[in-house]
């Protein structure tokens, strides 16, 4: 059996520059890419525009320079890409797996609590189905997948090891594309990996409990499902995940050598194995060393 050539990616939302949470990220799915042999590609995730920052793109295409992270081909916008998620959508909806949604958030909540249910996670109300059967004389607001009943989705992390999800009791049919026009991350995510033939997923770990969707989504399309490493966070002084909002502030490139550093040991690298190193380019070659001596396949 042929192995296909790794294809790894990392794929920043500009909302602002990169900070200490993001490099993270961003050096680990370098190093796996690199500790396989492989290309590392860069994505940058805009479909949500309103919370975008104008030219925060391309500051951060110059921080990941900076720390040595140069891609192995030109950045994809996925702003440019509405077409193929149309067409994803589509077929989806010419198979009968995506369906117009009239609910607006209230309309949600009371069907819930009507039903003695008012489940929420992640800030986010588990979809009832309400339209599944039709909008019933409500006005179409955004579409949304149609999670099959048996929806047990099992699949190993490369680092967190084995995870279950039932995505019909803990998500419901989620959205596509959202009310306001938006493509979701869900189908951007996976119709864009498909199409940069990605076979290794390298992301925060906050971004695990999407993985379960995505999975689905693939099986839909047909489309292949990359493997998945969901790296550890860095966390901001109220021990939530360091963002903007709680206090991250932007990557001193000037000092690039030592933001690699604090990354590689948030990665849990050995900093006697690569710290003695006093340029960029040689402790990125120690620390491929160390990651590859450290990851599963």
């Amino acid at each position: 059996m042929t192995v296909a050539p790794y294809i790894g990616r990392f794929a920043p939302s500009p909302t602002g520059p990169l900070h200490a949470g993001s490099l993270v990220a961003a050096l680990a799915s370098w190093l796996d890419a690199r500790a396989h042999g492989g290309r590392w590609l860069v994505r940058i995730e805009d479909v949500d525009t309103p919370r975008c920052v104008p030219g925060a793109d391309q500051t951060i295409l110059t921080q990941l320079i900076a720390c040595g992270l140069v891609p192995d081909a030109p950045p994809l916008w996925q702003s440019a890409r509405g077409a193929h998620y149309q067409a994803a959508l589509d077929r989806l909806a010419a198979a009968g797996l995506a369906y117009p949604c009239g609910c607006s958030r209230k309309d949600i909540a009371q069907a819930l609590a009507a039903a003695g249910q008012g489940r929420e996670r992640h800030g986010e109300l588990v979809y009832p189905g309400s339209c599944r059967g039709g909008l019933r004389g409500k006005a179409a607001r955004a579409w949304r997948f149609r999670v099959p009943d048996e929806s047990c989705v099992d699949w190993t992390d490369r680092r967190l090891g084995p995870q279950r999800q039932d995505v019909a009791q803990e998500v419901g049919d989620f959205v596509l594309r959202r009310a306001d026009g938006l493509w979701a991350y869900q189908l951007a995510v996976v119709v864009d990996d498909a199409a940069e033939g990605i076979t290794h997923v390298v992301r925060g770990e906050d971004l695990a409990d999407n993985t379960a969707r995505q999975i689905l989504l693939q099986g839909a399309l047909g489309l292949p499902t990359p493997a998945y490493l969901h790296t550890p966070l860095v966390l901001g002084a109220d021990d939530e995940k360091l963002s903007k909002q709680n206090g991250a502030v932007a990557l001193n490139t000037g000092h690039a050598l030592r933001c690699l550093r604090e990354a590689g040991a948030a990665l849990g690298l050995p900093a006697t194995s690569i710290d003695a190193a006093t340029d960029i380019p040689a402790w990125l070659s120690a620390a491929t060393r160390a990651w590859a001596a450290t990851i599963s396949a």
